[in-house]
């Protein structure tokens, strides 16, 4: 039987206390981040951020690529896994809350790892002549489908894009949807659903997280 939305918080909220909890610094930029922005659940979140942390620990990449860095969350929970020698590129347009994630960067120690790229992603990315173990978009959701064919020629063989929001609080289960975003979105998953040049999987953690593996 579907559960209902309380029950679903509240599996949640048990998933989360049965879940190794974020370390101090992460504790206190989620604090930082709902008083100083506007939509503090942009955050990734505990339960995301332990996946995203564990994927990187899996992997142990050396290049990661995000787009839409936020306050720096997201960030710091991949940069737990990079490889001694690993660089993080994140890209997003917003001066004030990359400042936030720029401080907390190196509070963490890892200025020297993440570089922070400001300006309009669909721009700066033509410019990277990187190969990257790991991609996670999490920024405008219109664009996902061009983020998405612009990083696949530039990630690895086996090599992972993960892609948030893609059930965009339930909306995607809409059998007509009307909002751009939602309507984006649904054809955002299609077309990977589609795509013979990757394997994926869609996961039902937060607000959705496509897991792509490039072949």
């Amino acid at each position: 039987m579907p559960i209902s939305q309380w029950e679903q918080a509240a599996v949640e909220r048990y998933a989360e206390a049965h879940t190794t909890p974020d370390p101090p610094l992460l504790n206190q930029l989620v604090r930082e981040t709902h008083l100083k922005t506007t939509m503090p659940r942009m955050l990734s979140g505990p339960l995301q951020g332990a996946l995203l942390s564990l994927l990187t620990r899996l992997i142990r990449p050396t290049k990661i690529l995000e787009i839409g860095t936020f306050t720096g969350y997201s960030a710091l929970c991949l940069a737990q896994g990079l490889a001694p020698e690993g660089k993080l590129i994140t890209i997003d347009c917003n001066e004030e809350t990359s400042e936030i994630a720029r401080r907390y960067f190196a509070q963490a120690g890892l200025a020297d790892k993440i570089n922070i790229l400001l300006g309009d992603a669909a721009q700066i990315l033509p410019t990277l002549n990187e190969v990257f173990d790991l991609v996670y978009i999490d920024a405008d959701k219109r664009r996902n489908a061009d983020y998405y064919q612009m990083v696949l020629p530039k990630v690895r063989p086996e090599g992972l894009i993960l892609i948030d929001n893609v059930l965009w609080s339930g909306k995607v289960l809409s059998p007509d949807p009307t909002d751009k975003d939602t309507a984006a979105i649904v054809a955002f998953n299609r077309m990977v659903q589609e795509d013979s040049r990757v394997k994926n999987l869609l996961l039902p953690i937060r607000d959705g997280l496509m897991i792509v593996q490039k072949l």
